[in-house]
C-alpha cells in the first residue's frame, strides 16, 4: 500500500471543507482537463486566496496518492501565515525593531530551512517568502529548520516587489545579498529596522527586487570560492547584524 503524506488532502470535498475551515494551504494540483464545475469553483476561491494552484496529469495524481482523487489534491501548510502589516504592527507593539528576512527565489527546501532557523537564532521578527515560485513552507522545511519555523512569524506575499515597497514606507532599510556589490556588509546600517534579502541559489536577486533595496552588501571572502551558499550567506548577516546592534 502507498505510504500517504500526512499533509496531503486527497478529493474535493475534504480540499473544500479545509478551505471553509480557513486551513492554510501551501499548495494545490488539480487534474489537468478537468471539467467538474465543482472543481473549477475551489480552483476559483485558492485564487482569490492566492493559493499556487498547479494543473497537472491524472496519472500523477494518481501515483501520488494510490486511490481515488476527485482530481485534486492539496498539501496542507503546517505553519498559519501571518500578514505583513499584521507582522510589522505586533513587533512594534512589543516595543521592537522589526528585522526582517526576505527570500526571492530561494527554491531548496533545505537552505529555506537553514535560513529560518539562523533568523530565530539571530533576532530575527520574522520571515518573507513568496506564495509562487520559491520553497514550499512545507514538513521538510520546518524539519531543516529544527522546528524553527514553527516558532518565527512567516508572511506569504504573492508580489514582493509590492511588499518591499511597503516595508521601506514603513522605515526599514532594506539590505539586498550579493557578491556583485563594492560596499561591505558592515558597513552597512544593519542595527536600524531592517529587512535582509536573500537571493536565488542560482539567479541571485532579481532584477525589480534589486531596484527596491536600498544597499546591495557582499559579506567579503578570502578563498577563491565565487560566492557562499545561500543560507550560510544569510545567516552570516544575521549574526553581524545581531552584533552590530549590540555595540
Amino acid at each position: 500500500m502507498k505510504k500517504q503524506n500526512k499533509d496531503l488532502i486527497i478529493g474535493w470535498h475534504p480540499v473544500q471543507e479545509a478551505l471553509d475551515a480557513g486551513k492554510e494551504l501551501t499548495r494545490v494540483m488539480v487534474q489537468r482537463g478537468a471539467a467538474d464545475e465543482r472543481l473549477r469553483e475551489v480552483v476559483r476561491q485558492l485564487h482569490a486566496l492566492d493559493v499556487p494552484v498547479q494543473k497537472v496529469p491524472k496519472e500523477k495524481l494518481d501515483r501520488m496518492t494510490g486511490r481515488s482523487h476527485q482530481g485534486i489534491i492539496a498539501f496542507a501548510s503546517p505553519i498559519e501565515y501571518v500578514p505583513l502589516d499584521e507582522m510589522i504592527a505586533r513587533t512594534y507593539e512589543q516595543g521592537l525593531d522589526p528585522v526582517l528576512v526576505a527570500l526571492d527565489g530561494v527554491t531548496d527546501v533545505g537552505n529555506l530551512g537553514a535560513i529560518a532557523r539562523s533568523a530565530e537564532c539571530f533576532g530575527a521578527t520574522g520571515l518573507i517568502v513568496e506564495t509562487s515560485g520559491g520553497a514550499p513552507v512545507n514538513a521538510d522545511a520546518v524539519r531543516a529548520s529544527s522546528g524553527a519555523l514553527l516558532r518565527l512569524p512567516v508572511a506569504r506575499v504573492t508580489d514582493l516587489k509590492r511588499a518591499l515597497k511597503f516595508l521601506g514606507e514603513s522605515g526599514l532599510n532594506l539590505v539586498a545579498l550579493t557578491e556583485k556589490s563594492e560596499v561591505e556588509l558592515a558597513d552597512c546600517r544593519l542595527a536600524s529596522p531592517c529587512c535582509i534579502v536573500a537571493g536565488s541559489e542560482h539567479t541571485g536577486i532579481s532584477h525589480g527586487v534589486w531596484n527596491i533595496c536600498h544597499v546591495h552588501a557582499r559579506i567579503p571572502m578570502t578563498g577563491h570560492t565565487g560566492s557562499l551558499n545561500v543560507g550560510v550567506a544569510t545567516g552570516i548577516a544575521l549574526y553581524m547584524r545581531q552584533q552590530s546592534s549590540e555595540s
